[in-house]
């Protein structure tokens, strides 16, 4: 059958077939990217930024949320993303013209589905590189004509609304418009109380004009209150116009429909009780192709004398040209900032150049950058150390203010050695004068609030960083190759803040840590530790300290400097927590309470732990490290991993129901190349032995005695009743431990250990781990993940789960496989459930259908015929526990969401002939719930939901990560010569997975901005999440090392063997960056070349003949150094920013190009 044409009365819908295209263009001198008809994808959240602290999260159907600071300094409405694809016709921009043609008059509302097919119309999209600019563009081909809007920041002026409108005819053409923003919020207006109080708070709503400025200023008649006691508000948010005749001003979104109407209206001067708008209604005529355009300028926070400032300021000629100029500068110092952590790059691959400076904006958006490279500001140090330990600050109080007011990093720690106070030694050492952090929260991540301190209330800078606890240290990853030298202070932040039961607090800031207290009441609210902080983060941290600085690393081994954190938690005895693995944290309200005294009285280390006589307890990196093994390896279970029994899963809280009886594999895979590194770093030392505080040096004893004892045992000689006996002996070790530190802390006696006994242990440790490994190999060639532990009396089973993606990661990561193994594991991935083929990438795990909700609840008759219980109560008619449909079928009551709830139900049944089944059937009844629900395969919400890291997603960060164990596996591959055709898999394997990560996807493949880094993409939807993800540090990472940097003992190696033709240049083009002064500079850069930034300093690749690196120093010498290696003597000044040197040239030679 012949489809029929649409139609609205006479007018035929019209349908827009063109399909969605994304390219790069030019436009007011900026590189910008444009999704051409980005309306036919589905709705998708864009955040833009600036380098202050402005945000702004946008839909690409307009729907706008924006402020400073944080949610609580909003210009519109605070809202969760799905909020902001519905909000588009009531909040942020709104235009409608009426355009004169012929004699009519012709309404054209851009952007709004009111009118949708009865244009020909076409929409784009379009995003500069460092999302500081978005616009809107809507063409419309009847009308001949072309409207845009765009959004950005200024640090002077606020939030910058440009309209423009296009006449692409050949005419003059008449155009009357209104344009402006609506749902404007006063200042004062907090999220919480806009979404739970906006009814209310529209109650208190003012909107005036200056007319004579034409200023709209939207405040609240009083702060909401149901106080006896008068609260003036004294703060308005502004917007005021440029750029155009205004002929009237609305306050109100009321006379919209008037004005699509043709119908008079009124102006606005003053609206009270309902939600502020501000537009101008306009009316000019435009030259056949020609332009024009006007600006909305809007400002929140201001006070009476921000507003006199600001009348000044518009009543100026050239007001506008004052806004433009700011806007620029704000945009230039976004790109300083991004600069300064070596984002900026040309290559021939403009998309990977542009995704790169996106990874590292969300970068340092999330872990922060450094102040003034290695620079430090003595107020800002003094103010930390006051801050930290006031009793430190006045002890070295002249020496502080002896200090020079501008000295580095490593000054300031050559100063303080002379000076003989761990306390005060230990604050320079974690001392990291970052700035530009905030935690990541967003409209698509409600349960994270975020805050961007970067300035105090009388506009000063603030050095601050705020995050959760992985967040700051893999962010600090990445940012450590562009600041090396700073390495050791975040060794020291991460060492000085882990507890004395080996782990870690929930977050982390420059003035300390917090963690998680106990809410019983709220379902979202837990306390306890995640298993996978201590590991891995800290091991790529000192990984790169290893290779960076070869010496300093050995000289903290023996160093007493690092402090402990007073976490409240305490961790139950061993036998306690056989009886409830789930439940093995007790919370200490007394020293919670006393904690959060002290900091207030003694600063932020009051929280750390203390000897008897209030002095810190400081032990050595040594002690630090073997403690976070040993705490590790009090937990492994032979043949299932490291038992996850500290009451919060690993980095996947969407697998949270793993606490208790899950093992993770993961984690010992990580624990494998921890104790691998640990031997390496000890092998490589002159020191022969160590001295370790005693109650460290028993538990070591201890664990080693055991591990030796399961590596007697010969092969498949650890069974389930075995098994048992080992994990008992490994956790009553650690439980004697935690009760001494718990109930007596440290003694302050130190014992010695020798290097050798440590290495000997490594060996022994990397032979039960390596036996395991092997034990959870799956015979479809993968790996297992997370594995479970069934406990009875005797015995210590260990059955296995799913499979999943981070396994797989893990595995490639651990060093225990070699590169065919590594090369099978990929394969059977490529061929796995995991696979997602639409977007050329994997899953975190299988996807699976859940059950119909009407064949979700169903007791089969088997079942309910085996339960005495079950019979009596639907033969009495009882419906409390079970009730029978009028089908027959039975079905538990709904309020009974889980076996807990079911055996609560069972103790207080109301009715005594159905209490002596309570004992009798308990057993069997929760047996038939299991059988109904299947509970046990429960391992967190990730099970049934299908967004975020659920059902059907893709998460990228894991991808990314994937992406980096294979570029490990690759380059070990390489050193270890391995053959030609592995090496060439493994390159195959290496590009086909970042071909899935998406930049180089269509947006309508990808779901959005593919220069974008986005958190997950749903088996529903595009990709969802923008920015502030962890994946940005992994491609951070693999992009350097694509380019060939790669670090070895203090020096620079160009390996260019992953580095692609296509990168390198098809035409002159001119290099921008900023040097380490913050100068702007230029380089020309040939045909077949390349360029980049590392420390600030521009490599410029060739493709030549031979390999040559040519170092250009600052006074004009060149050296040719006849290799692609750096030696120290040029690479150290690099990793020093110190600028001797100006620049580096590379010539590589074209036959190791591919």
């Amino acid at each position: 059958m012949k489809k029929k044409q649409i139609h609205i009365l006479t007018q035929r819908l019209k349908v827009n077939k063109t399909s969605v295209k994304g390219e790069f263009i030019e436009t007011n001198d900026e590189k910008f990217y444009k999704i051409s008809n980005y309306d036919k994808m589905p709705p998708f959240l864009i955040s833009i930024v600036s380098a202050t602290d402005h945000w702004i999260y946008i839909s690409s159907k307009g729907g706008i949320t924006a402020g400073r600071k944080n949610s609580d300094n909003a210009l519109f409405p605070y809202s969760n993303d799905d909020v902001l694809h519905d909000v588009n016709e009531i909040t942020g921009s709104k235009t409608i013209i009426r355009a004169a043609d012929n004699g009519k008059l012709y309404l054209w509302e851009p952007f709004s589905e009111y009118y949708s097919g009865l244009y020909s119309i076409t929409r784009n999209l379009y995003k500069n590189i460092s999302s500081t600019e978005i616009i809107f563009e809507e063409i419309n081909q009847d009308l001949k004509l072309k409207f845009q809007y765009s959004w950005t920041c200024s640090e002077k002026y606020g939030f910058v609304k440009t309209s423009k409108i296009f006449n692409e005819s050949n005419s003059k053409r008449a155009v009357e418009l209104l344009d402006g923003i609506q749902n404007i919020l006063p200042s004062g207006v907090s999220h919480k109380l806009q979404n739970e109080f906006s009814t209310l708070i529209d109650g208190y709503k003012k909107s005036e004009l200056i007319s004579k400025y034409g200023v709209g200023v939207f405040s609240l008649s009083s702060i909401p209150s149901d106080r006896a006691q008068p609260a003036e508000s004294l703060k308005a948010a502004t917007v005021w116009s440029s750029g155009i005749d205004v002929e009237k001003y609305l306050l109100s979104s009321k006379q919209i429909s008037n004005f699509r109407q043709n119908i008079f209206i009124e102006p606005e001067n003053s609206i009270s009780g309902i939600r502020g708008s501000f537009f101008i209604i306009s009316r000019f005529r435009i030259k056949h192709n020609s332009s024009a355009s006007w600006s909305f300028i809007a400002e929140i926070n201001q006070n009476s004398g921000n507003m006199i400032a600001l009348l000044k300021i518009i009543k100026q000629k050239n007001a506008y040209v004052l806004v433009l100029n700011d806007i620029k500068d704000s945009k230039q110092l976004l790109t300083n900032t991004v600069a300064q952590s070596d984002g900026i790059q040309l290559t021939g691959n403009k998309l990977n150049t542009a995704r790169h400076f996106s990874n590292v904006l969300f970068n340092v958006m999330r872990g922060g950058i450094f102040n003034d490279s290695y620079n430090v500001e003595k107020d800002d140090f003094v103010s930390f150390v006051k801050k930290a330990n006031p009793f430190v600050f006045e002890a070295h109080k002249n020496f502080l203010k002896n200090l020079e007011d501008q000295l580095t990093i490593s000054e300031l720690k050559s100063t303080v050695s002379s000076i003989r106070d761990p306390h005060f030694t230990k604050l320079v050492f974690e001392y990291l004068p970052l700035t530009f952090s905030r935690r990541h929260g967003d409209p698509s991540r409600p349960w994270n609030l975020f805050s961007i301190d970067i300035k105090d209330s009388n506009n000063h800078k603030v050095l601050n960083y705020q995050g959760n606890w992985r967040d700051i240290f893999q962010n600090w990853e990445a940012l450590a190759l562009s600041y090396p030298k700073f390495l050791e202070s975040m060794i020291t932040k991460f060492l000085n803040n882990s507890t004395a039961d080996g782990y870690n607090p929930y977050r982390i800031f420059r003035d300390g840590f917090d963690w998680e207290e106990q809410e019983p009441h709220n379902p979202w609210a837990n306390i306890g530790y995640w298993g996978d902080h201590q590991i891995i983060y800290l091991l790529k941290l000192l990984e790169l300290s290893k290779e960076f600085n070869p010496d300093s690393l050995e000289r903290l081994l023996e160093t007493e400097l690092f402090t402990f954190a007073n976490v409240p938690y305490r961790i139950k005895d061993y036998q306690e927590i056989l009886k409830d693995p789930r439940n093995t944290i007790e919370f200490d309200y007394k020293l919670n309470e006393q904690l959060i005294a002290d900091e207030k009285l003694y600063g932020s280390d009051a929280k750390l732990v203390k000897k008897r006589d209030y002095s810190l307890v400081q032990v050595s990196l040594m002690e630090k490290l073997l403690l976070t093994l040993l705490v590790k390896m009090s937990n492994f279970i032979p043949g299932g991993g490291i038992w996850m029994n500290t009451q919060r899963p690993e980095w996947n809280d969407a697998k949270n129901a793993l606490v208790g009886y899950g093992i993770s594999m993961v984690t010992l895979f990580y624990i494998r190349r921890f104790v691998n590194f640990l031997k390496s770093l000890l092998s490589d030392i002159s020191m022969n032995k160590f001295h370790l505080s005693s109650e460290i040096a028993h538990f070591f004893n201890t664990i080693h005695n055991v591990i030796f004892e399961i590596n007697k045992i010969s092969d498949g000689g650890v069974n389930n009743r075995v098994r048992k006996t080992i994990v008992d002996r490994l956790g009553i070790a650690g439980s004697e431990y935690r009760r001494k530190i718990y109930k007596n802390g440290f003694n302050g006696d130190k014992q010695e250990i020798s290097a050798g006994m440590i290495i000997e242990f490594c060996d022994l440790c990397l032979s039960v781990i390596d036996s395991t490994i092997d034990e959870n190999k799956r015979k479809d060639g993968l790996y297992h993940s997370y594995n479970i532990l069934h406990i009875s009396e005797n015995e210590f089973k260990v059955t296995y789960l799913y499979e999943m993606l981070e396994g797989q990661v893990a595995a490639l990561s651990s060093g225990h496989l070699s590169s065919p193994e590594s090369i099978k594991l990929l394969t059977a991935l490529k061929k796995s459930r995991l696979y997602r083929e639409d977007q050329n990438s994997y899953m975190l795990y299988p996807d699976k259908k859940l059950p119909l909700f009407i064949d979700k609840n169903k007791i089969s008759d088997d079942l309910v015929n085996k339960s005495k219980l079950f019979l009596s109560l639907l033969s009495a008619g009882n419906r409390e526990i079970i009730y029978r449909d009028i089908n027959g079928s039975v079905h538990f009551q709904s309020d009974i969401t889980n076996s807990e709830e079911l055996k609560k139900k069972m103790e207080s049944l109301s009715d005594e002939q159905f209490k002596k089944y309570f004992k009798e059937e308990l057993s069997l009844v929760l047996n038939i719930y299991e059988r109904t629900f299947c509970h046990n395969e429960f391992t967190g919400r990730a099970n049934t939901f299908y967004k975020y890291e659920g059902l059907g997603s893709i998460y990228w960060h894991m991808v990314s990560k994937l992406l980096l164990a294979v570029q490990e596996v690759y380059f070990n591959a390489v050193k270890s010569s391995a053959k030609k055709k592995e090496l060439n898999k493994l390159k195959d394997f290496y590009f086909d997975i970042k071909s899935g990560i998406g930049v180089g996807k269509q947006p309508d493949k990808y779901g959005a901005f593919p220069t974008d880094p986005y958190s997950h993409t749903p088996s529903f939807a595009g990709v969802q999440q923008p920015g502030m993800t962890g994946q940005v540090k992994e491609d951070i990472i693999t992009r350097f090392r694509e380019l060939g940097i790669q670090i070895k003992s203090g020096k620079i190696l160009i390996h260019p063997s992953l580095l692609k033709r296509e990168e390198f240049l098809k035409k002159e083009e001119l290099l921008t960056y900023s040097d380490l002064n913050l100068q702007e500079q230029n380089i020309n850069c040939r045909k077949n070349s390349l360029a980049i930034t590392y420390c600030q300093v521009p490599f410029i690749y060739s493709l030549s003949d031979t390999d040559n690196i040519v170092i250009h120093k600052k006074d004009g010498e060149e050296i040719n150094l006849g290799s692609l290696e750096i030696g120290e003597e040029f690479s150290q000044p690099i990793f020093n920013r110190n600028g001797s040197i100006a620049r580096v040239e590379v010539f590589i030679s074209s036959d190791l190009i591919s």
